[in-house]
């Protein structure tokens, strides 16, 4: 091969040459004057894609996600999580270094969304000596969990039970197309649970940059001012606004080829070494190798495949993650394939 076949994460991803040509010829004009109008139109299409009233482009995932719950919970106050979301593991700490947000989590198998299990953990208004619960986040699809799908019958009721308690709801979609493409699940279904949704163009739909946080139009105006506060306001960004355009028109449905190839991957490897992955558990284009059972661990296995020319991420001691996208094909996914059997057998 003569570059590597990078199954570290989707957002590798490289713009094509068509989403280039889109960037080149976009009209802009000064996004913090509110005067650019490539992006505006992608904040409009976004939010009613959602059901919601308004949204605000900005640069990564992690600042649509912090700007939203800095919306729904105040300094000293909690928000909930799943164990290994994003949120909580993957943002540094953020939402406390920049917003005094707490959080407290819940346990849960691959991700899966069980809304009794967030619920029960809940302590809205608990008085001057305990914190209070403001607001739930939910993940879907689950990075850590494996690109696990969240149930929309659990989002229902998670929903139902946080309006009982008046908690608000987070939604992290940054792959929620991929959760919508594998269970058909509509965006504007989705989007009804939540007070505020991140959804990023960057990962699955191969934009280079970029994500947008939905809401009210009321709390996307105060979003906006703490955008700009921590240094996100951008300029003549239609540049970047038109790969988010593109890649809503073209690269959607193709996500349905990167859940494919990584059941392809999946039931592989589970021929060869079953302990490894259960394909049943891979619902999109996540793939999560579990190696307790092996006498290998995930930076080995990482090492031993970049030596053949295939890369990987190693996220734990004994957890390596295959992530497929749109710059993996058919003969790239074979590829890959017999070098993760060399590996894992050697």
């Amino acid at each position: 091969m003569t570059s590597p076949i990078d199954l570290r994460s989707d957002t590798v991803t490289r713009p094509s040459q068509a989403m280039r040509e889109a960037m080149a010829q976009s009209p802009v004009g000064d996004d913090v004057y509110g005067d650019d109008p490539t992006v505006n139109a992608l904040e409009e299409r976004v939010a009613a894609m959602f059901g919601k009233e308004s949204g605000v482009f900005t640069p990564t995932g992690s600042l649509a996600n912090q700007l939203a719950i800095r919306m729904l919970v105040a300094p000293g106050e909690e928000l909930l999580a799943e164990t290994n979301s994003h949120i909580v593991r993957a943002e540094l700490g953020a939402a406390a270094v920049f917003s005094g947000i707490t959080t407290r989590t819940w346990p849960a198998i691959n991700g899966l969304l069980k809304a009794a299990a967030a619920l029960e953990i809940a302590r809205p208004d608990s008085g001057p000596y305990l914190v209070s619960t403001t607001a739930i986040a939910v993940e879907n699809t689950h990075n850590f969990g494996g690109g696990t799908v969240q149930p929309i019958s659990e989002i229902a009721a998670l929903h139902a039970g946080a309006q009982k308690l008046g908690l608000a709801l987070h939604l992290d979609g940054a792959r929620i197309w991929n959760a919508h493409v594998a269970s058909g699940v509509s965006f504007l279904e989705y989007g009804k649970y939540f007070d505020t949704i991140s959804v990023c163009l960057s990962k699955g739909l191969g934009a280079p940059i970029g994500s947008v946080m939905l809401s009210t139009k009321e709390r996307v105006t105060k979003a906006r001012v703490w955008r700009k506060r921590y240094g996100a306001g951008m300029r003549q960004v239609g540049i970047l606004a038109a790969a988010g355009h593109y890649a809503l028109d073209h690269n959607i449905a193709p996500l349905a080829e990167d859940h494919r190839r990584a059941k392809e991957i999946a039931v592989a490897l589970n021929a060869i070494v079953p302990s490894v992955i259960d394909p049943a558990t891979v619902q999109t284009n996540i793939v999560g190798l579990d190696l307790a059972e092996l006498n290998i661990t995930a930076a080995e296995l990482a090492t031993r495949c970049k030596a053949e020319g295939l890369l990987i991420g190693a996220l734990g001691p004994k957890y390596a993650r295959l992530v497929t996208h749109l710059d993996i094909d058919d003969a790239g996914t074979a590829y890959a394939i017999e070098v993760l059997k060399r590996a894992l057998v050697a």
